[in-house]
């Protein structure tokens, strides 16, 4: 057995995942607020557990010495999306990126594996800097729509408990739910259109909800208390009858107040 210093060995892998997940949490928000929609649902990430490296060299011949060209998935990222073509457009924003490197792909959604396992792999080359300088250490992303990832861990948990031996009866169950998951991330692409309709609407309507309770709010630091009971009166009827229309007059109602109000507080200099 390697007798390595394993907390050492494996920090450039915890600080890669961690710098990864921040990198594209982020491009997830700013892709949001240029198209009102990312392609990117949310990211996770994990580094192996010390006992799975060790079973994959094993279960790979991959020398003790040579885990971190051997072995490509020691940092892990993990990508979801809505839709299935989300997916290759995620890979291609990956692929443009100057702090990373793609060493290679591997498409299990075109070439989807006998198990019925489907996702999109990208083995990159991700410069780390530590303490003695820099190190760049091999991670795998992974890139799948939520019904294919649901499908994966559920196959995974099963795969460790039988310990890669899956019964027949139940390798065909997996598959049977595979095509399933398959079916199902095809009938949502057919109406994708309206379900980013329906979601831009819900956020549209939360975001009005959200900035005309804090106006409302705000009433209170004009002293304009009155005003501001009245006007949270008036949004509780509006909220109960789910009111949008009427929410939007308010909201534009309230910020004329405020405005008025700030006028006469900050006065322009007299001549």
């Amino acid at each position: 057995m390697d007798s390595r210093d394993w907390g050492t060995f494996l920090l450039p892998y915890e600080q890669a995942v961690e710098e990864l997940k921040v990198k594209f949490k982020t491009m997830r928000s700013e892709l949001k607020k240029l198209e009102e929609y990312s392609p990117i649902e949310f990211v996770t990430g994990r580094v192996k557990k010390i006992s799975s490296i060790l079973d994959k060299s094993k279960r790979l011949q991959v020398p003790m010495s040579e885990l971190e060209t051997g072995i490509e998935d020691i940092a892990g990222i993990r990508i979801m999306c809505q839709f299935v073509e989300d997916i290759r457009r995620v890979a291609e924003y990956i692929r443009t990126r100057k702090d990373l490197r793609v060493v290679y792909e591997k498409d299990y959604i075109t070439n989807y594996k006998d198990s019925g396992y489907r996702s999109f792999h990208m083995i990159i080359e991700y410069p780390v800097q530590t303490s003695l300088g820099q190190k760049h250490v091999l991670a795998e992303i992974q890139i799948r729509t939520l019904a294919m990832n649901f499908w994966a861990t559920i196959e995974h948990s099963l795969n460790y408990k039988y310990k890669e031996s899956l019964p027949d009866d139940m390798r065909k169950r997996l598959k049977k739910a595979a095509e399933a998951a398959f079916v199902l991330d095809n009938e949502m692409s057919s109406i994708r259109q309206e379900i980013l309709i329906a979601q831009k609407s819900f956020e549209d309507d939360s975001n009005i909800v959200s900035k005309l309770l804090m106006s409302i709010h705000q009433l209170y630091f004009f002293h304009l208390v009155t005003e501001a009971i009245e006007a949270q009166e008036k949004f509780n009827i509006l909220w109960e009858n789910h009111d949008m229309e009427g929410m939007k007059e308010q909201l534009a109602e309230v910020k004329a107040l405020i405005k008025s109000k700030k006028k006469v507080e900050e006065p322009g200099d007299e001549l």
